[in-house]
């Protein structure tokens, strides 16, 4: 039972490395130097915080009693809680989207109605909102692709939204091979970079919209806010 559900335990940092990049946007956006967010500047953040402590506390219980799992129903019964973490986890990254896209908006307004600041803090709100929207991207394509990563090693596994380069190599030693968070930021920096994919192909429509939105938020960023910003400041 534990080789057969062993792959929770190798892709338990994911989840960590998950909760830090949460962590990681928060900061950016109480940086933030404008009034670019719904409410008070502390109120995302808040949100976000309530949502993110439970998560994490969730997680560490999963993980402890993956250890202590010996029958089908204590694996039953964590794949079920592992799901509940899922949604919320959905909710939260969410949550950052909605706020972030809010934060480019209020920033473009400002800058076609002429009140944005000074250029040199345009380049940092807009460099501020382009780092969240890697993250928070980097957050979908992890959370989605192959039915998430809480029903990895419980469940079948379901179908692939991304081809990664590891997946098309016939090597013996990478056929079980699946990407953890890294590869998914590794796919969300590349394409906010490129506007398309590089190394790692869209295979479902599901991955294509999300690729398509990073790509479009990402481009108005960059091309719009951070180009105004470098006329200013020239």
């Amino acid at each position: 039972m534990r080789h057969e559900h062993a792959v929770i335990h190798h892709r338990a940092l994911d989840f960590w490395a998950a909760r830090a990049a949460v962590l990681v946007i928060i900061c950016l956006q109480l940086l933030v130097i404008n009034d670019l967010s719904f409410g008070p500047r502390w109120l995302a953040p808040a949100i976000e915080a309530v949502l993110l402590v439970p998560l994490s506390v969730a997680t560490a219980w999963t993980q402890m009693a993956t250890r202590k799992a010996v029958d089908h129903e204590h694996w039953y019964a964590i794949g079920r809680f592992r799901l509940y973490i899922r949604r919320i986890a959905l909710v939260l990254t969410g949550v950052i989207s909605v706020m972030n896209c809010g934060a480019l908006v209020f920033l473009v307004r400002a800058l076609l109605e002429g009140h944005a600041g000074a250029g040199s803090t345009l380049l940092v709100d807009a460099l501020n909102i382009w780092v969240t929207n890697v993250i928070v991207f980097a957050l979908w394509f992890w959370s989605t692709d192959r039915g998430g990563p809480p029903t990895c090693g419980l469940v079948k596994r379901a179908q692939a939204d991304f081809l990664f380069p590891q997946m098309t190599l016939p090597d013996r030693e990478i056929r079980g091979w699946l990407p953890g968070f890294v590869d998914y930021a590794f796919l969300a920096f590349t394409n906010a970079t490129a506007f398309s994919p590089t190394d790692t192909l869209p295979l479902t429509q599901r991955a294509k919209l999300l690729m398509m939105a990073e790509a479009l938020i990402s481009l108005l960023t960059i091309a719009l806010v951070a180009a105004r910003a470098v006329n200013i400041l020239a």
